[in-house]
């Protein structure tokens, strides 16, 4: 297939088998879902009643006093007690093969081309950091809510996008599924989107 190339007439030859696959929501949904769970840290915890230092003693006599049966003070039901179910560190990350992972970003590709979301470029290039340049770069591509894929790390382009909230900058080796939902367009360069193609085979 051939994707036309934003700012000229010429257009770049691509393969059906990674940006003409049909949309499979169940498998984007799958890696969406264990991508943001692999970055969870899950290092929460909390106490139990038997953590909570102290509450060895008795509080007050089992019969007798009009009050509730206590054996300890750190009971979850008492302020200072320990938690009734305490939280624990645990692994939140879930298993995706990694032909899986490559079916969900060729599924997702397609239709971020099908959609008109993906936009290909010949190049950006800074030639200083400065975030002015690049905004107005982007407003020439009627640009604002962008992700921008480059094929290496570029410092000038990564310095000159870091203050803008709605714009983010990504090589080939940071590309994820995620960044690929969040914003409204992909502007990809012609080496990128060639790496991509090779990523994803």
């Amino acid at each position: 297939m051939k994707i036309a190339i934003t700012g000229g007439s010429e257009s770049m030859e691509v393969s059906d088998d990674t940006f003409g696959v049909a949309f499979n929501e169940p498998l984007i949904h799958q890696v969406v879902t264990a991508y943001r769970a692999a970055g969870r840290s899950g290092s929460k915890r909390q106490k139990s009643r038997s953590d909570a230092r102290g509450g060895g003693a008795k509080p007050w006599r089992q019969k007798g006093t009009g009050r509730a049966r206590a054996g300890t003070s750190r009971s979850p039901i008492w302020v200072g007690g320990g938690r009734a179910f305490a939280a624990r560190p645990r692994d939140f990350s879930q298993k995706v093969n990694r032909k899986m992972y490559r079916a969900a970003m060729r599924s997702m590709v397609s239709e971020l081309i099908r959609n008109d979301v993906l936009v290909v470029i010949d190049s950006i290039e800074m030639s200083k950091p400065k975030t002015r340049d690049l905004v107005a770069k982007l407003a020439g591509l009627k640009l604002d809510n962008v992700l921008i894929l480059v094929d290496s790390y570029e410092e000038n382009l990564c310095l000159s996008a870091r203050n803008l909230p709605d714009v983010d900058v990504l090589d080939l080796r940071e590309i994820n599924p995620v960044s690929l939902l969040r914003y409204d367009r992909v502007l990809v360069t012609k080496a990128a989107l060639k790496g991509l193609e090779e990523q994803l085979a």
